[in-house]
């Protein structure tokens, strides 16, 4: 497939804010991939989201990647990724004015996030419980590495964290990778993005509670943390039985066959571990398997791993991927390995409508993003527009903001 045509498979913007959160409004504070993706996610879902950004901008509009038409570059696919449904202002915290024009946004928001280090607004004047008492019902949302104390002290506090940082200190990367190394990061940037997905949470929680009571609060969630909640079974596995986890490769360290396997043009992911193995063994000609002894159940096939592997990568590898799709497809659990090219000709993406085509300013084509995967029935939402221009809606935030105060004063 042509790239610069991929645009012709997906869809397009809904073109106005939908869905369940088009009552709540959200002062972004954010930068970076963490705490934008958060946001994103109440953006998609119908929330008004008004990022607030300094005069030279959120640092990641100059990362790439560019269309290559695109000679203005105001911003890349980095930040277009993250920041789509929202609305930009340029404020200064560093000015008063421009820290009172925040204060005024929050007076009427249910919502503020940011990720910068610990203290750095509260030094500004700026903090959860500064702005909570210009607004009580104000729920205030913080990511970043190890946590706000607030909610608990870090002698890891005042550290700086990235993304791989949280996957290394979580056990992720440990158990990761090839046998015999001390592990790899995982691709996508996990250690942002799950974080961000639990915030998003949380905020709705809060929200929804802060509705209840009229009282806000401070919602806090640590990129450590989170990775060590997704990591759950290498918890438990040192409680129950004290041994260390080690990269385990392709395969699962108990489930067998389970994982990824060769085909002759490529690769699937394919498992078979419990119920689904007498139907593998049937498809591949070997009833036989079913009732052996050393390949009957679970724990047989574990103490006989090269019998069973033989037998299923040798199946698999006289196949193609496509013969193998056709073969187990719908009876044993099976997906082929796709590579990111491979997405935009898949047809539940497209029936699913994952993939979204935005408008690139100063390009000369739309690029393709990753929609949202929340789907709702009764109030459908989705990405409403393209990330915004530096500042692109200053003026009409500001005109909001007078609009409402003349409200509040009745006029006068």
């Amino acid at each position: 497939m042509d790239h610069t045509r991929g645009h012709e498979r997906a869809v397009g913007p809904i073109g106005e804010r939908r869905g369940p959160l088009t009552d709540v409004r959200v002062v972004d504070l954010t930068a970076a991939l963490a705490g934008p993706f958060a946001t994103m996610l109440l953006a998609d879902l119908g929330a008004d989201v008004i990022k607030v950004e300094p005069p030279a901008g959120d640092f990641t509009r100059s990362g790439g990647p560019f269309t290559k038409g695109d000679t203005e570059r105001h911003y890349g696919g980095y930040f277009a990724s993250v920041n789509r449904s929202k609305r930009s202002i340029v404020l200064d915290l560093k000015q008063e004015a421009d820290r009172d024009t925040l204060r005024d946004l929050v007076r009427d928001a249910d919502v503020v996030v940011e990720n910068f280090r610990v203290g750095v607004l509260d030094g500004l004047g700026l903090g959860y419980e500064a702005l909570a008492e210009l607004n009580p019902r104000l729920v205030y949302g913080a990511v970043r590495g190890f946590g706000d104390p607030r909610t608990g002290e870090s002698p890891y506090a005042d550290w700086p964290a990235f993304d791989v940082i949280a996957q290394a200190m979580s056990g992720l990367v440990a158990t990761t990778g090839e046998p015999g190394t001390f592990g790899t990061r995982v691709g996508p940037s996990v250690g942002d993005t799950y974080p961000a997905t639990l915030l998003a949470l949380g905020i709705v929680a809060a929200v929804h509670e802060a509705r209840r009571t009229g009282q806000g609060q401070f919602v806090d969630v640590a990129m450590y943390d989170a990775l060590v909640a997704l990591c759950e079974e290498t918890v438990y596995r040192w409680s129950y039985w004290g041994r260390h986890d080690h990269p385990h490769g392709n395969m699962h360290p108990i489930h067998i066959p389970f994982g990824l396997f060769s085909t002759s043009d490529g690769a699937v992911a394919m498992a078979a571990p419990t119920n689904h193995w007498p139907v593998l063994c049937r498809i591949m000609g070997r009833e036989d398997l079913i009732d052996d002894e050393r390949t009957r159940d679970n724990r047989a096939r574990n103490a006989n791993r090269e019998l069973v592997m033989g037998v299923v990568e040798g199946w698999l590898a006289a196949r193609t991927t496509a013969e193998v799709l056709e073969a187990l497809g719908g009876r044993v659990p099976v997906g082929p390995v796709n590579s990111n090219e491979m997405l935009f000709d898949d047809p539940h993406l497209e029936a699913r409508e994952m993939l979204v085509a935005l408008e690139t300013p100063g390009g000369e084509r739309p690029t393709v993003f990753a929609n949202s995967p929340i789907k709702l029935t009764r109030t459908p939402s989705g990405v409403s527009r393209r990330a915004p221009l530096l500042d692109e809606h200053g003026d009409e935030v500001r005109a909001e903001l007078r609009d409402r105060a003349t409200r509040r004063t009745g006029g006068d």
